[in-house]
């Protein structure tokens, strides 16, 4: 029984990381066109989410955790706009280092982890009710 406890406690940790990772992609695309507000405020810039594998020591297994949130310090785009309240005195305005391929691509990624999670829960349940007809 303790193997099946440890697949939803697996499971279960892998889709939390997911749904972590997702905010932070979904905050990202959100702020792709975020400026500054005047020519020497920086715009939004990039957050990004590390992982770790941590032993669960009340189970024995190692899950999935968030482990911290930082920021991508590439540079920022710049972009010609004259007009632009956040204009430098060249006319060029910064824009944040995000690039949307690359969150979608992300985006994708994450949901395709969080389903495979899903089907591990679903997998196991299924097992479960096997077990259960068996016994019947």
């Amino acid at each position: 029984m303790t193997g099946i406890v440890d697949s939803f406690v697996i499971a279960g940790a892998g889709m939390k990381a997911q749904g972590d990772r997702l905010r932070v992609v979904a905050e990202n695309i959100a702020n792709v066109d975020s400026t500054g507000e005047t020519p020497d405020a920086d715009p939004y810039r990039r957050k990004t989410i590390t992982f770790q594998n941590v032993l669960d020591s009340e189970l024995g297994v190692d899950v999935v955790k968030t482990t911290g949130y930082g920021t991508d310090k590439s540079p920022f785009k710049k972009k010609y706009e004259p007009n632009h309240p956040a204009a430098d005195a060249q006319g060029y305005v910064k824009y944040p280092n995000v690039e949307s391929v690359i969150e979608l691509v992300d985006m994708r990624e994450t949901q395709r982890n969080y389903e495979a999670n899903l089907d591990m829960i679903d997998v196991v349940k299924s097992m479960i009710s096997q077990a259960i007809s068996l016994l019947k």
